[in-house]
């Protein structure tokens, strides 16, 4: 016997509603925290004007940074004896990347498609995340398999580029 509630067909559609607005309202949060997260460095990749750039020498790393000498490209920029790149699975000693320098800092970040891949890999795994908010939460599969793909693409391609 259903429930008195649920008997109205204003009840249901507002339950409907509301979900409908609380899934929404996650999977955006989820996707605009991994776009926050990527754009930290995503800046500095993809909006190099006016940016030092240059080649880094991995000479040694630590736990959770590496670091070796700057040689600069871009006009007036100062080779450095020692610049800081995060150390990921992607970075190792012995090798040169291309970086561009943060500024006000001695931190660099790779640059190129690798660096840009690198740097959006966040928004990738928040777009996988999102896609399981959309499918069970808003019953939009095909919305989430779009989410999914696009997660999938920007994971798999970061992986391969590095």
């Amino acid at each position: 016997m259903p429930s008195a509630v649920l008997s109205r067909p204003g009840a249901l559609t507002a339950l409907r509603f509301g979900r409908a607005a609380l899934m929404g309202t996650v999977a955006a949060l989820i996707l605009i925290a991994g776009v926050w997260a990527s754009w930290g460095t995503a800046q500095h990749v993809m909006l190099t004007k006016g940016r030092e750039s240059g080649t880094v020498r991995v000479a040694r790393c630590g736990e959770e940074v590496c670091t070796g000498p700057y040689e600069p490209v871009s006009p007036g920029s100062q080779p450095r004896d020692r610049v800081v790149v995060e150390r990921s699975a992607a970075v190792r000693e012995g090798r040169t990347y291309t970086v561009v320098i943060k500024p006000g800092s001695d931190d660099v970040v790779r640059s190129g498609p690798a660096g840009v891949l690198y740097a959006w890999v966040p928004l990738g795994g928040a777009m996988l995340l999102a896609s399981v908010v959309v499918a069970g939460g808003l019953r939009r599969t095909r919305a989430a398999w779009v989410l999914a793909g696009g997660g999938t693409a920007v994971l798999t391609a970061a992986f391969v580029a590095l």
